[in-house]
């Protein structure tokens, strides 16, 4: 069965990707900050009879990586990478005359150093895999100037870069950096407390998108889900 590794796994799109991928008969590494919460995911996700591995711990840490890629190749290799776990760097969002140097640094680490670092442990695993492919998760603040959106849009934005020298490096891989859109999910809510949500999507609504990805396996490059949802 094909083998995928999700960081940010345990809530949110994270959660509803893994869900879908189970039920598509995909074993999986899933990782999150917070055990207790990775562990009822693990058992949600285990209920679709795939194998399924939940390891809670930092990306930043470079030990938990190889943790992470390790228990991939104990499930037999990986063919997919999702790079989905996020901060924002300050919750809520401000502007860039408030936004805390130290927030900026952690969300840097977080959304690219650390994406940058598992890709790193995990490409001899995808070089192998037939259809090996990394998934970055990006947002429209990557290339939008939203007020209070400048220190995470500026991680993302890096993200994006990355994703696209990655993808001219290694042409044998598909290299997807996507921008979900606005989803009903905890760092949104972190972002914007007073903001009305009920007209986001949930993320099981927005999942379709990459899972489309990953059935026509389009070329490497950024896409936005609402234009993957569309009907061809």
């Amino acid at each position: 069965m094909p083998v995928a590794i999700i960081t940010g796994a345990s809530k949110g799109l994270g959660r509803a990707l893994a869900m879908a991928l189970a039920r598509r008969g995909w074993d999986l590494v899933l990782d999150a900050r917070t055990a207790g919460v990775l562990e009822r995911t693990a058992a949600d996700v285990r209920t679709h009879g795939t194998r399924v591995t939940a390891l809670p711990g930092s990306v930043t840490d470079g030990a938990h990586r190889a943790e992470l890629v390790a228990a991939a190749r104990a499930l037999g290799g990986l063919d997919l990478l999702v790079n989905n776990a996020s901060v924002l760097g300050a919750e809520p969002l401000v502007r860039l005359d408030a936004q805390p140097l130290d927030g900026l640094r952690h969300a840097l680490e977080v959304n690219v150093v650390a994406a940058l670092g598992l890709v790193q442990e995990a490409l001899p695993l995808l070089r192998r895999a037939p259809r090996g492919a990394v998934l970055a998760l990006s947002s429209e603040a990557a290339a939008e100037p939203f007020e209070t959106w400048g220190g995470y849009g500026a991680s993302k934005a890096a993200l994006d870069h990355v994703a696209a020298v990655l993808a001219v490096e290694e042409p044998g891989l598909r290299v997807w950096a996507v921008d979900p859109g606005d989803m009903r999910t905890d760092l949104y809510r972190a972002a914007e407390p007073t903001e009305d949500e009920s007209g986001r999507p949930l993320p099981e609504q927005v999942v379709p998108a990459f899972l489309r990805l990953l059935d026509e396996r389009p070329a490497s490059g950024r896409y936005a889900a609402p234009g993957l949802l569309e009907p061809r």
